[in-house]
């Protein structure tokens, strides 16, 4: 792909507290230090999404408990966990736009608004279906934010904070999912499913009252129109993808094969999704796309977002198949499960402010060359386990993978967002989060066919040896796109990363 800066790339003015800069200066004119406004934007933005993700991860152990209490059966409790993922997925792709459109203040207040009022009706909801509505009402909210603070970060931070900055998201987006199966559980142990609502509703409340009062506007809105066709085709494209994907993965076990019915759904996402890129292509010439492609034509963050959707898929051998080898293989019960895991996620939320500061002073390429060979050799020996294998030594492995992926994440986020210029910043965001969600629903449907055909076959300790097998396989690609991996400066620097 080109490496050059495209012709109409010098964007709107980016507007930092206290002075305007216009965008192709925007890196080259930031001050040294952040401002105490910018920090304290910046660290409502993290609370908020520290939140957020953390409530999409506590439903998954209670579903079963659900199932009772709202007397439904498991395909439908499921669509608790399917309609969240699917409205990510339909919403992420629209926040490019979004973010260019509204101002930073407002995007917030919508954000939070939706995940704080989900929330509410989540904790009061009287039956199923209204239940249902709340998760889809939590899931707008939560598809926005991630996109907002990575903006707001590109936005605010000198491109020499970058990384330490950027490391300190790992702490919302690892240390979140890890603690949320064992929050839930402990919370399902002593109370009813409502409290896993209601212990979060002040906590968004909260970021939302500080929100409203210190948080300022990043940047000028821009005027444009919003394609309506291109919003329409994000539902049966990446909607189509991930649900197809996650019907297919969704057996855990339990099925051989996916159904018709999940074949269908992906091969329409593929064909709405060829339609979606040609229209944004299309867009891209004569008006505003609503995800602009162009971020595709820097060199770094076409690599960095290849190098994410594999360790994305790699994550998510660890996410889904552990929990499976634990349960079904070692008996272990959900709460058990989740204390397991938990070293694992709160080491790479934590090393990843220690990781960024590195990647300031180093560079991408020893931190992610380390990470993806850490990821295969821990992976590889994931392969190996058997009905024996001591429970100290899985937790060493997963914490050990969990290193491997924060050496991986903070740089790539960092080294991909870098070089584009502010115009681009949301879009950038936007296409990162999408991969992550589109890649992420891959990995689980490839790992957890493979487990589930060879378990029929031949047990589950040889399905599970396939299944982190094939994902060792999928880590060597990280290996390669690591070594490709350069240092890059900011849109007026054009340097490796163009």
């Amino acid at each position: 792909m080109s490496t050059e800066t495209s012709p109409d790339s010098s964007g709107p003015s980016v507007q930092t507290p206290g002075r305007e800069v216009p965008g192709h200066e925007a890196q080259s004119s930031a001050p040294e230090k952040m401002s105490r406004e910018a920090v304290t934007i910046i660290s409502t933005l993290l609370v908020a999404t520290f939140v957020v993700i953390l409530n999409e991860t506590i439903m998954n152990v209670a579903l079963q408990r659900l199932m009772v209490d709202l007397r439904v059966d498991a395909p439908t409790v499921q669509w608790l966990s399917t309609g969240f993922m699917l409205t990510m997925a339909v919403v992420i792709p629209t926040t490019g736009f979004i973010l260019q459109r509204l101002s930073t203040r407002a995007v917030f207040m919508l954000a939070m608004g939706l995940f704080a009022g989900g929330t509410a009706l989540a904790a009061a909801a009287p039956g199923f279906e209204v239940l249902l509505l709340a998760r889809i009402v939590q899931a707008g909210g939560t598809a926005i934010m991630l996109p907002l603070l990575m903006t707001t970060i590109l936005t605010l931070v000198p491109l020499a904070k970058r990384g330490a900055v950027m490391g300190n998201v790992s702490i919302a987006i690892s240390v979140a999912p890890a603690m949320g199966p064992t929050v839930s559980g402990l919370i399902l142990e002593h109370f009813t499913w409502r409290f896993m609502f209601i212990f979060v509703l002040p906590v968004a409340l909260a970021a939302l009252a500080i929100g409203a009062k210190y948080l300022t506007n990043v940047g000028e809105a821009e005027k444009g129109k919003l394609d309506f066709l291109s919003v329409i085709l994000t539902v049966p494209a990446f909607g189509g993808l991930v649900y197809g994907l996650s019907q297919i993965g969704g057996g855990h076990g339990g099925q051989a094969g996916p159904g018709a019915g999940a074949i269908a759904a992906l091969l329409i996402g593929v064909a709405a999704l060829a339609v979606f890129v040609f229209r944004q292509l299309r867009l891209q010439k004569a008006a505003a796309p609503l995800l602009d492609l162009r971020a595709f034509n820097f060199r770094m963050f076409t690599v960095s977002v290849l190098l994410m959707v594999v360790a994305m898929m790699a994550l998510f051998g660890g996410v889904i198949l552990l929990p499976l080898y634990l349960q079904q293989v070692r008996g272990l019960g959900s709460l058990e499960t989740g204390l397991a895991l938990l070293p694992g996620g709160l080491a790479m939320g934590l090393l990843g402010p220690v990781i960024g500061r590195a990647f300031d002073k180093v560079g991408p390429l020893p931190l992610t060359v380390s990470g993806s060979i850490l990821m295969v050799v821990t992976l590889w020996q994931f392969s190996m386990l058997d009905a024996g294998t001591p429970v100290w030594w899985i937790v060493t492995l997963h914490v050990g993978l969990s290193f491997g992926l924060a050496l991986l994440f903070t740089p790539a986020f960092t080294t991909g967002l870098n070089p584009l210029p502010p115009h681009l910043y949301s879009h950038g965001s936007a296409i990162m989060s999408t991969t992550q969600q589109v890649a992420g629903a891959a990995g689980t449907a490839l790992l957890v066919s493979i487990f589930a055909v060879v378990s029929a076959a031949s047990g589950l300790v040889a399905g599970m040896s396939a299944a982190f097998m094939t994902a060792t396989v999928i880590a060597f690609a990280a290996v390669v796109l690591s070594a490709m991996m350069r240092k890059t400066e900011g849109a007026a620097g054009h340097g490796a990363g163009h």
